[in-house]
């Protein structure tokens, strides 16, 4: 159809130049038939333009089709494929559909705990059914399911067959999903980003994060801290300034509440275990001797390292005589925590020698070192001369 369209510019091209052909010369004809030949093509081009544009769309569609196992009733015979986010009213019916033999389903723990036994899930031959009855605001999360690939009796994760979709049940009276807890205390440490759980029920609430005492509104700069409406707040680089009480403000059309209130505790977390080092102030020591055995650690400042000690005399309930101290030295051009501990033996017996074990602990972990210590026969007294 469109090379006729093309033959008749043609036609009328011809005939304009055959009532014009004693007034103007040849090179007019060429000039009207480029120009005609030229709109051609860019006529094709376009075309060619929008179906190059239309075909990745129906393909990409089609495999996201493919993929998606998970399906919502929507009305009774009406099914649709689900998408990464759903918004529910509280109170409606969720019913999904999960495509395969064997399904396994994931959903918010609170429905497991839920004493109405609200959630039902139907397993049939070819697919899965999961419901939630008299949804509330609580209900707020993800759902998903996958299908198992079964040979005889044996069932294994299907590659790919998954699907899942985040589902907020909104309800104008909780802005937030609800908690059993008033206060909820967290620790705020320094090796890991810290979680607020103030999960919203509402996509479109605008939430900002505040301290208690002192009553402020803290900033949020997507950097240190960052929040994103299924999670809550994030705090990526925690700071002995961020520690008290804290809480979330939602609002939404001029509605505002606040969530549960978090109490951060600051914790400078080691970033290693210790590394002890121990030695006795002499490898072999004489029966009624004292002696000491000496356990160093070297590390980060402010990081709290706790000493036991395990020895022979502990059988016999000999009691331990130790020392501890800490301090600040300068080692390598940096300055570090030295942390030691010396355990004392007044008096030593034979039940003294062997093993003597150092255990050093940190928040991030335990290290033992051991030593071990001779005992020599007491040396005897001098006889003294007789007299005369």
């Amino acid at each position: 159809m469109f090379h006729f369209v093309a033959e008749c510019q043609k036609g009328k091209a011809s005939k304009a130049t055959e009532k014009k052909v004693m007034k103007e010369s040849k090179p007019r004809e060429s000039k009207l038939s480029k120009a005609t030949s030229q709109k051609v093509k860019q006529g094709t081009l376009k075309l060619l333009k929008k179906k190059d544009q239309v075909k990745p769309a129906i393909v990409s569609s089609q495999r996201s089709q493919s993929t998606s196992i998970l399906t919502r009733m929507v009305a009774k015979g009406q099914f649709q494929k689900v998408v990464e986010t759903l918004v529910l009213k509280a109170g409606q019916t969720l019913d999904l559909r999960c495509k395969g033999k064997a399904v396994k389903w994931r959903y918010p723990v609170y429905l497991e705990e839920d004493e109405e036994r609200r959630l039902r899930i139907k397993n049939f031959e070819r697919h899965s059914q999961l419901i939630v009855v008299n949804s509330t605001a609580a209900d707020t999360g993800e759902y998903s399911c996958w299908s198992l690939q079964c040979l005889d009796s044996e069932c294994r994760d299907g590659e790919n067959r998954m699907g899942k979709t985040y589902i907020f049940f909104t309800d104008p009276q909780e802005l937030f999903v609800p908690t059993e807890d008033y206060y909820e205390v967290i620790q705020l440490r320094t090796n890991h980003p810290t979680l607020l759980p103030c999960q919203v029920t509402n996509p479109l609430a605008k939430v900002t994060l505040h301290r208690e005492f002192p009553p402020e509104k803290i900033a949020v700069n997507g950097i240190d801290i960052s929040f994103d409406v299924k999670k809550g707040f994030t705090i990526h680089r925690p700071q002995p300034s961020l520690a008290g009480s804290l809480f979330c403000m939602a609002n939404v059309n001029g509605l505002r509440q606040i969530s549960t209130k978090y109490m951060l505790i600051y914790i400078n977390y080691p970033s290693s275990v210790p590394k002890p080092t121990i030695r006795p102030s002499a490898a072999s020591i004489q029966a009624g001797d004292n002696f000491n055995v000496t356990c160093t650690v070297f590390g980060e400042p402010e990081i709290v390292v706790d000493f036991t000690w395990e020895y022979p005399g502990q059988q016999i309930g000999r009691p331990p005589y130790v020392h501890e101290r800490t301090d600040l030295v300068r080692r390598g051009g940096q300055v570090q925590q030295e942390s030691e501990s010396i355990l004392y033996i007044d008096e030593a017996r034979v039940v003294d020698a062997g093993l003597y074990t150092c255990v050093a602990e940190n928040l991030q972990g335990t290290t033992r070192v051991s030593t071990r210590v001779r005992m020599l026969p007491a040396t005897p007294a001098p006889k003294k001369a007789k007299a005369g």
